[in-house]
């Protein structure tokens, strides 16, 4: 039997595609009620339930077999208790999708269409959810001319020739997307705002942002934007952007009044500021408190929220200079200033110290902030982590991030209760993540990278969720019209290939390591005597980063034990020791093997390991669709040429390093 393609328009994901629809089971749906989210839930039931069962019709209340609406409208006494929760349940004959909100009842029904591609029964369907985290965020690095920073999957989906690129249909698809994974805010314009992006907060673009915030909004997606904390200048003419001159708070106010008379929904700003050579308060001699609470007075009024990342370093060191330490930054920046921002104020804290590495701790910010808003920021986008040419199923990694316990209220403190929204301590409230999307059929790339964005989304929702079985459910949706093979194949890959890119590339957690500027690629010593402060210090007896106390002594930052345990090098994990360690090449690892053998052995597996996936990947060509056969096809191609070149050359030059042969004397080039 001919396998189906898929279609050649813009892919639908993990939502239904046209002619799938086959579960003989005749939907008779009714939406009770009036509103914005309710008829978008009319329109998500015309469009998608036709792709999944033969019959479905929109009746009335009474002639219905599922009944959608609120508890109010449906005049029920019942309560979730959340307004974006929800609960599935069986009342005799009808099935009932409800929730006291509209935006509830939106995530009931996006629920409710997952079970029914997963074919489950109609009245056997029960559920009732609510979201662990406030904020589940997306950003967009798109820039106005049609670039994409740190992008691979083709161009902006929104602008192109400094102009607005996107059709409707195309923003109301990528909205039922990150609606039905549970995303609630969207920045469309990178955090790096340049000149023509400065723009986007003048009235020039307010016609077509309003436009746009009604699109995402019926789809409970509040749309911000990245604003240039030199706006007054650029935009005002002012000489000066000091957050505390009178003349500069005004002009933002005005600014922010204006913008809300076109789109009452605007979310606020995400603000880079005194970060790789952008723009800040440390300009004026102020701090990152008075800048941001400057910002947010002018958007109290309506609501409005800053975002203001904590990616503060200084990114012109000095590389003789062992005493800085970039790893350090954030927390010396923002945690003195706990307490001292407005409470609609979020830092956005990287997940690490550094900068989205394959493997780095959880930055110690977490937990050491108890009286300031935060959400975590992780990077779906595969900026280190192989750029959606290598696959790499990143769920696998935010997992292990979301359970590290940071100890700050005691034992049991880990990530995913600090950032949820039913947590005791601290003020956290979710995560934001930089997307991998463009304006590929695709959206991501390599269509496997779509399962990062689509865990991120219910990792945002329920962190407890297991990075394993959400690949399982990605695969089942995306690809139902395959075999249960092929998905299995395709599941294999995606769960072991985080450890199988970390294997091949830098070694136990020192990072950086790759090409300069565009980070795809090995180059060892691509970043050693740059000022960007990432360096891993290699010579001839060892390698790594002393972060002790005899070092730079950033494990002080971590509460106890945790500072104990990295600061230890005979209890420190390793797969971060080189983070934390300088060592020798002979150092002994808890594997029982030294760190130079572990370093021979993991690049010769990964390579294996990826040879692994791509001949299971050809062991399925008779079963798969012949675009998609050649698309995975190539890319896994790419992923082993990637990975072989990792291997001979970090294996080569610690080999020329430390003069240590390998102990199965395989090829290593000199």
């Amino acid at each position: 039997m001919p396998i189906q393609e898929k279609t050649k328009a813009r892919d639908t994901c993990w939502l239904p595609e046209e002619g799938q629809g086959h579960r003989a089971e005749k939907v008779h749906i009714s939406v009770v009620g009036n509103g914005l989210r309710l008829d978008t839930i009319k329109k998500l039931a015309q469009t998608y339930l036709p792709r999944v069962f033969a019959h479905v019709d929109i009746v009335d209340a009474e002639f219905a077999n599922v009944i959608v609406g609120t508890f109010a409208d449906l005049g029920r006494s019942e309560r979730v208790g959340h307004q974006e929760g929800y609960r599935i349940f069986a009342d005799g004959s009808q099935l009932i999708i409800a929730g006291d909100t509209e935006c509830g009842v939106l995530y009931g029904f996006y629920e409710f269409l997952k079970k029914s591609q997963q074919g489950c029964p109609l009245l056997a369907m029960e559920a009732e959810d609510q979201p662990a985290m406030e904020v589940r965020m997306i950003n967009h690095w798109d820039n106005l001319d049609g670039s994409v920073e740190r992008g691979y999957a083709g161009k902006s989906l929104f602008f192109d020739n400094n102009a607005w690129a996107a059709s409707d249909e195309e923003i109301v698809q990528y909205a039922e997307m990150l609606s039905s994974i549970g995303v609630n805010a969207l920045t469309i314009n990178n955090v790096n705002v340049h000149a023509k992006e400065t723009e986007l907060i003048t009235e020039k673009w307010f016609p077509q942002l309003a436009k746009v915030a009604n699109l995402f909004d019926a789809y409970h997606i509040t749309l911000f934007l990245s604003a240039n904390f030199a706006s007054p200048m650029t935009l005002g003419h002012l000489q000066t952007a000091d957050p505390l001159d009178r003349r500069v708070v005004h002009w933002w106010k005005t600014q922010v009044e204006e913008i809300y008379k076109y789109i009452p929904t605007f979310g606020g700003f995400v603000i880079k500021a005194d970060s790789e050579h952008r723009p800040g308060p440390f300009t004026y001699g102020r701090t990152h408190a008075q800048g941001a609470n400057m910002l947010a007075d002018a958007l109290k009024p309506y609501g409005g929220v800053v975002f203001w990342r904590c990616f503060v370093y200084d990114c012109l060191q000095d590389w003789r200079d062992r005493s800085t330490d970039r790893a350090k930054a954030a927390y010396e920046h923002f945690a003195p200033l706990d307490g001292t921002f407005a409470d609609n104020v979020i830092l956005q804290i990287k997940n690490g110290p550094m900068d989205f590495q394959v493997r780095e701790p959880v930055s110690p910010l977490f937990g050491a902030l108890t009286q300031t808003n935060y959400v975590m920021e992780l990077q779906i986008t595969q900026e280190y982590t192989g750029q959606q040419i290598d696959v790499c199923y990143l769920p696998m990694q935010w997992q292990e991030i979301l359970a590290f316990d940071t100890h700050a209220n005691g034992e049991g403190t880990n990530i995913a209760a600090l950032l949820s929204s039913h947590q005791q301590h601290g003020k956290g409230k979710g995560v934001t993540a930089v997307t991998n999307i463009g304006n590929n059929q695709n959206w991501t790339g390599h269509a496997f990278a779509q399962a990062n964005l689509y865990g991120y989304g219910l990792l945002a929702w329920n962190p407890e969720q297991c990075p394993r079985k959400i690949a399982e459910e990605w695969a089942k949706r995306t690809y139902a019209h395959l075999s249960a093979e092929v998905r299995q194949t395709i599941c294999s890959i995606l769960k072991r290939s985080w450890r199988v890119y970390e294997a091949y590339t830098a070694p136990l957690g020192v990072g950086w390591m790759v090409n300069t500027g565009h980070h795809y690629g090995p180059n060892v010593n691509g970043y050693e005597y740059s000022p960007w402060g990432t360096y891993h210090f290699s010579d001839r007896n060892g390698l790594g980063v002393d972060r002790t106390k005899i070092g730079s002594n950033y494990v002080s930052q971590y509460k106890q034990p945790v500072a104990e345990l990295y600061g230890n090098v005979a209890t420190c994990p390793d797969e971060l020791l080189l983070f934390f360690h300088h060592v020798p090449y002979t150092h002994m690892l808890k594997s029982g093997k030294t760190v130079i053998q572990h370093i021979y052995d993991a690049h010769f597996e990964g390579v294996e390991e990826v040879e692994a996936f791509l001949e299971a990947w050809e062991g399925q060509k008779e079963a798969v669709p012949d675009s998609l056969y050649k698309h995975v096809k190539e890319r896994l191609e790419a992923q082993l040429a990637n990975a072989r070149e990792w291997r001979d050359q970090v294996n080569t030059y610690y080999y020329r390093m430390s003069g240590i042969n390998d102990e199965h004397g395989r090829k290593i080039y000199w």
